[in-house]
């Protein structure tokens, strides 16, 4: 098991995917409270996936998973976020590092403007000092084929990250993320903006790394929660109602405030 609390670098992982453990957990912006006391396990190496109307605080609990939430002016969380049993909001954790091994893509795909596919991929290795280029090529190439995306820009790797469809630069800050070895991936509405082969191909993305890396993914969309997850949170108003194995939630939960919601009476 990884010590967050003291991690100077960025190791390899040992190949073997955390839990992620949230307990009591409060998100503020200012005085507005937007996650209320959530507790969750999402187990290691499985597909958590979190649904629940607009505002209702799904991506903000996404975000103190990697204590991305105390960089917005205002911020603030309380509670225990663990991941493989160490407390990430320990004071001596370095959030900088810890963001390193657990990675995060956003809605709308972030491919740096200014660099080319390769650099892109290569970006966080430089940043934690690795300057061999025969072990970039190495990661960068097992990274770009691990999101599927190998094949596809082999020979223009050098290219602006721009030449890429939507879908591809999703998967571009997918292998990203995966290059610099997280045990951890965190995805907000990872294919909202993406068209209908693009969100397939990040789905299939997704189930193909279950086992090596514990996800927790946000979504609208239910079906792709049924898809892809193997637990499905649902979340309202800020609080957790109910966290069941996917199909359990889908077809029998246990809150009528849930079964409201998976059959479309709101949302």
């Amino acid at each position: 098991m990884t010590d967050l609390s003291r991690v100077r670098s960025v190791p390899k992982s040992a190949g073997v995917a955390p839990s992620v453990s949230l307990h009591g957990l409060v998100a503020k912006y200012g005085l507005r409270v937007a996650v209320r006391d959530v507790s969750i396990e999402c187990q290691a190496g499985a597909v958590t996936a979190i649904i629940g109307p607009s505002g209702c605080g799904k991506s903000t609990l996404l975000r103190c998973v990697n204590r991305l939430h105390e960089s917005v002016p205002g911020a603030t969380a309380a509670g225990s976020v663990r991941i493989g049993g160490s407390e990430i909001y320990a004071r001596h954790v370095d959030p900088i590092l810890l963001r390193r091994r657990v990675g995060m893509v956003f809605q709308q795909p972030t491919p740096f403007p200014t660099l080319s596919i390769f650099d892109n991929v290569a970006a966080g290795l430089r940043a934690s000092g690795l300057r061999e280029d025969l072990a970039l090529q190495d990661i960068v190439e097992r990274a770009l084929t691990r999101a599927g995306l190998w094949t596809e820009v082999k020979d223009q790797l050098l290219r602006s990250a721009h030449c890429l469809s939507g879908g591809q630069q999703q998967r571009l800050c997918i292998a990203r993320a995966l290059a610099v070895d997280p045990t951890v991936l965190l995805l907000d509405e990872p294919t909202a903006s993406l068209d209908p082969l693009g969100s397939q191909r990040v789905e299939e993305l997704v189930y193909e790394l279950r086992g090596s890396v514990t996800i927790i993914v946000v979504t609208h969309n239910m079906q792709q929660a049924a898809r892809v997850s193997d637990t499905t949170a649902f979340m309202l108003d800020g609080e957790l109602v109910e966290h069941a194995p996917t199909r359990t939630l889908f077809t029998t939960p246990a809150d009528q405030r849930t079964e409201a919601y998976v059959t479309g009476r709101f949302g």
